[in-house]
């Protein structure tokens, strides 16, 4: 028998009602009951008592007894032994129905308004998984999960029904997950059991592809699905890594006599089919450390559970396939597509099978624009730089997200690391290059003066590392009533803004911020400054600007004299007072000059 898979209860001393007593009087019943084998009818009133109060510290205990005497029917052998008489396939069918209804309520009570009732359901519901599994394994002596029962519980998580102590059903019509129970779910099983994390990208991907894109009544499922994998912060990255399960009977390695029987399969077929199974196409063979060619390892879709349990390429696999399901999910929302794209680079594509396979969702995205086009430029790069990712026109692509909005989002400064990579290559062309500082000195006349803080080091260190640009600084040449350069022309390279100067940023050299105005300077001086580092310039803001200017120490004191004149503050209210000869206070006058009469 398992122990217990519960943390221990605080206990509190209360005044016990009626119900509490109840309670505690119908599980010692139906524990005498179970040791005796005697009737377990007392379990439909234990039942019937938790759906119908609405207390949650009843409820609270009544989950808990209905627990305890589970976890004693399902280590007994009750839910799960198919053998017996017809009067104990009668019992165990009652059983499963009485247990179904204590599950829904479980799962119900995730979205309750008490925090300590829905935590504990969610870890009511895990323990229980654990025990059924064992439980399950036993009876079959074959390890498995309870795949019935988890399906339940993930359902529970993603769609998020109502809790039945609400007297109406559209008191809470459910949708969004919980963040404690977001988080706890995370931090206590997702993240950190890798048969939970692979059973969940399973039934997720499953959950993802039954519902319809149009479907507005399951519109939540893909928020839900992406709150919990952009949290996912652990991926194993070798076979060592799989080392912890929360049902225990998974961590012994699987059998090989599974895995020759594979490998005889395979052998039996051409090579034709091997290349031509589209079931490969989510296989991805492990290289050996010792070889530079793959190893022979069977197909993900020919291992058994236990055995995929235990393979790098199938966690893999699954990751892969819950997230390509997911951004299919995602098209029609802007904001779900944002928060997926801010985590692709770093969180997803590091553990995916094949990332070019997400090039068509990334690239719609790109071409979308705005602050999505943003975002997805990081997975973008990811790709081309590191999958060999053709994507042509790249760089007109990039110069279309030069606009006056670009200056104003909060993604403002990861554009900026990222246009600074993508222009670092010595291999670009000026006029190419000579476009984009030409657009952003153009951009820089109404940019906030934190924007123009960062242009300003952006464009000398491009004139740093391609000194061809340096004729754009001054040119006298150039008739002063026209500039050559084309704003309205989406190539950068037929802009004509190499012929063109930065007059522009030589403007803020008068700015009314002396920050700007002094950075603006450094275009006056010979460039023989150091490149400037950019992270130190990316996170100003008004406040930031502020903050300096407040701070900052004067040298020498301006020379100011001012009479200071008591009465009010307006000339007619002055005259008024002085030509009638009364007391200032005594003239009636209107609410603002009142306000400012002291």
């Amino acid at each position: 028998m398992p122990g217990p898979s519960l943390p221990p209860q605080k206990k509190r001393k209360t005044s016990k009602s009626a119900e509490e007593l109840e309670i505690r009087q119908t599980e010692e019943i139906l524990t005498l009951a179970i040791s005796n084998s005697s009737s377990l009818n007392p379990l439909a009133d234990l039942v019937t008592l938790l759906s119908s109060t609405s207390d949650a510290v009843v409820a609270h205990k009544a989950a808990y007894a209905l627990y305890r005497v589970f976890v004693l029917l399902i280590s007994g052998g009750r839910m799960h032994n198919g053998g017996g008489t017809e009067e104990s396939k009668v019992v165990r069918k009652w059983l499963a129905a009485r247990f179904e209804e204590y599950v829904d309520m479980l799962c119900g009570f995730l979205k309750d308004e008490n925090k300590a009732l829905k935590t504990a359901s969610l870890q009511i519901l895990f323990s229980l998984l654990k025990h059924l599994s064992t439980a399950l394994s036993a009876s079959t002596s074959q390890v498995q999960l309870d795949t019935l029962y988890f399906r339940k519980v993930v359902r529970a998580l993603l769609f998020c029904p109502s809790s039945p102590r609400y007297a109406s059903p559209d008191a809470d019509e459910g949708g969004k997950v919980d963040a404690d129970i977001r988080d706890m779910f995370v931090d206590t099983w997702f993240g950190v059991y890798d048969d939970l994390r692979w059973f969940f990208f399973r039934e997720a991907t499953l959950i993802l592809r039954s519902t319809a894109p149009a479907d507005t009544e399951h519109a939540e499922v893909a928020h839900n699905v992406l709150s919990f994998l952009e949290r996912l912060k652990t991926m194993p990255t070798e076979a060592s890594e799989l080392n912890s399960f929360w049902i225990t009977e998974f961590s012994t390695r699987p059998r090989s006599d599974a895995k020759k029987g594979a490998k005889s399969q395979d052998d039996a077929s051409d090579e034709e089919d091997l290349e031509d199974d589209w079931r490969t196409y989510f296989d991805e063979p492990e290289q050996s450390s010792k070889s530079s060619a793959p190893a022979r390892t069977p197909r993900i879709h020919t291992l058994t559970t236990h055995q995929s349990l235990h393979s790098l390429a199938s966690h893999r696999a699954q990751f892969s396939i819950c997230w390509i399901s997911l951004v299919r999910k995602l098209s029609s929302s802007s904001a779900l597509s944002s928060r997926a794209l801010a985590v692709l680079h770093r969180g997803v594509l590091p553990h995916f099978n094949r990332p070019v396979r997400l090039m068509d969702w990334v690239g719609g995205c790109v071409d979308f624009g705005g602050s999505v086009g943003l975002v997805a430029l990081n997975a973008l790069f990811t790709l081309i730089k590191d999958h060999n990712l053709d994507y042509p026109d790249f760089y007109t692509r990039l110069y279309a997200f030069f606009t006056r909005d670009v200056l104003h989002l909060k993604y403002r400064a990861r554009f900026f690391r990222l246009t600074d990579l993508f222009l670092s290559s010595t291999h670009l062309s000026a006029a190419l290059l000579a476009s984009f500082i030409k657009r952003l000195s153009r951009l820089s006349l109404s940019a906030p003066p934190a924007a123009i803080v960062m242009i300003i080091p952006f464009v000398y260190n491009v004139l740093k590392r391609h000194p061809a640009l340096m004729v754009m600084i001054h040119r006298d040449d150039m008739d002063s009533s026209s500039d050559p350069f084309d704003a309205n022309e989406p190539s950068p390279l037929l802009t004509n803004a190499i012929s063109s100067s930065l007059w522009e940023l030589a403007t803020h050299r008068e700015h009314y911020i002396s920050s700007v105005s002094t950075l603006a300077r450094i275009f006056t001086e010979a460039f023989t400054k150091a490149p400037y580092s950019m992270e130190d310039f990316l996170d100003h803001t008004y406040a930031t600007l502020f903050e300096t200017e407040a701070k900052r120490k004067i040298r020498k004191e301006p020379a100011l004299k001012m009479e200071l004149v008591s009465g009010p503050l307006f000339p007619v209210q002055r005259k008024r007072a002085e030509d009638e000869e009364v007391a200032v206070e005594a003239i009636p006058g209107d609410v603002v000059v009142e306000l400012w009469s002291f």
